[in-house]
């Protein structure tokens, strides 16, 4: 296990079996939702609620490296959060991920964990 700073935790989602290429799955970190992607094998972890209005993420499309929200049809991107489609104004907070054990685990600042509202 690699030591952890700190001013930081490690926060354990899931099971990378749990989220295979193209899929998501969201979980649940602070009373927050953490969405988590597999994009050809790669993980990403993102807040899992839209920033432009209440909705969960896990019920957008994924497209490549980016999600669709499909309440107002924002999209974002999953590798630094950034909105590319409005009417989102506000991006995703994005938190780095790592898979340990067959463990997808996310590396944050100690305290709440962070979100865009």
């Amino acid at each position: 296990m690699v030591a952890t700073p700190p001013d930081l935790r490690r926060v354990d989602l899931c099971a990378a079996t749990d989220v295979p290429p193209g899929t998501m799955k969201l979980c649940e970190v602070d009373d927050e939702l953490v969405l988590v992607t597999n994009v050809e094998g790669e993980f990403h972890a993102a807040q899992g609620v839209c920033t432009h209005e209440y909705f969960e993420l896990d019920r957008g499309v994924l497209t490549g490296d980016s999600i669709l929200c499909t309440l107002h049809l924002s999209r974002f991107s999953l590798i630094d959060g950034e909105v590319t489609d409005p009417p989102a104004e506000l991006p995703l907070v994005i938190y780095p991920v790592v898979v340990e054990g067959g463990r997808v685990v996310i590396q944050v600042p100690a305290g709440p964990l962070q979100v865009n509202r």
